[in-house]
């Protein structure tokens, strides 16, 4: 098992199906035993239960600076689904279908541009992902852990309570196509810190005239740190 240092960053490689918090929890209780005393530790920005990928949590004395840690450039590999949409933006929400599952893949309208009811070509999204390059507005979700007046807006909206999510400027430095079998569409992208890529999802798909809600999710990079540096909770003697 390998041991925690106190006072330091901790890299961590999330798994599917857990939240941060519950990351944060077990590797409190880890560290906490192996040094005989209550520990200290925190993160420097969530994940979705759904999503994977690196985290960095700070420990005793690093604490203080997790702040700095939050505001770092990241890089995100994500799977959207065309043709449904969610009610959160991701595989937890209600799904809704937005095009007919008997489209075959890759038709498009005769006059070269999708229409409503139809799958799109490689080269339309193609076009749509260039337009989300550079400095973008978006709308977090609504189901998010952002603050409204004080209370965390996934409550309230968990709670059946109307959530104004105030937009905000985010820059998409790169934004790659990795693979397109519709209703699939892989991207890999390098964003700026308060980038929400469930959000990216659905304004892909409203581009698109699809809809669209982010399958999988996964964090490969904070600023220079890497996933392949990162312990699993298994390597820390977590059952997770």
């Amino acid at each position: 098992m390998v041991q925690i240092e106190s006072d330091s960053i901790v890299l961590i490689d999330k798994p599917a199906g857990m939240t941060s918090f519950g990351v944060v929890a077990r590797v409190r209780r880890v560290l906490s035993q192996q040094l005989g005393k209550k520990a200290k530790v925190g993160h420097t920005g969530t994940l979705d239960p759904f999503a994977t990928g690196l985290m960095i949590l700070v420990t005793g004395k690093e604490c203080k600076n997790a702040g700095s840690y939050s505001k770092l450039d990241k890089v995100y590999e994500a799977t959207i689904r065309l043709g449904q949409t969610s009610s959160t933006g991701d595989p937890e929400g209600e799904i809704t279908e937005t095009l007919s599952a008997q489209v075959a893949p890759g038709l498009a309208s005769s006059s070269g541009a999708g229409a409503p009811g139809q799958a799109r070509r490689k080269t339309e999204v193609e076009a749509v992902l260039r337009r989300f390059v550079g400095e973008v507005e978006q709308t977090p979700p609504a189901y998010s852990a952002i603050k409204i007046n004080g209370q965390r807006a996934y409550a309230l909206a968990r709670k059946g309570e109307e959530v104004v999510m105030p937009s905000r400027l985010v820059t998409i430095y790169s934004l790659e196509l990795v693979e397109y079998d519709y209703p699939l569409l892989r991207i890999k992208t390098h964003v700026s810190s308060g980038t929400y890529i469930r959000t990216l999802a659905e304004d892909i798909g409203k581009a698109l005239g699809t809809g669209a809600y982010c399958q999988e999710l996964r964090r490969t990079d904070i600023a220079d740190w890497s996933v392949g540096q990162a312990l699993t909770l298994q390597e820390l003697g977590i059952d997770s």
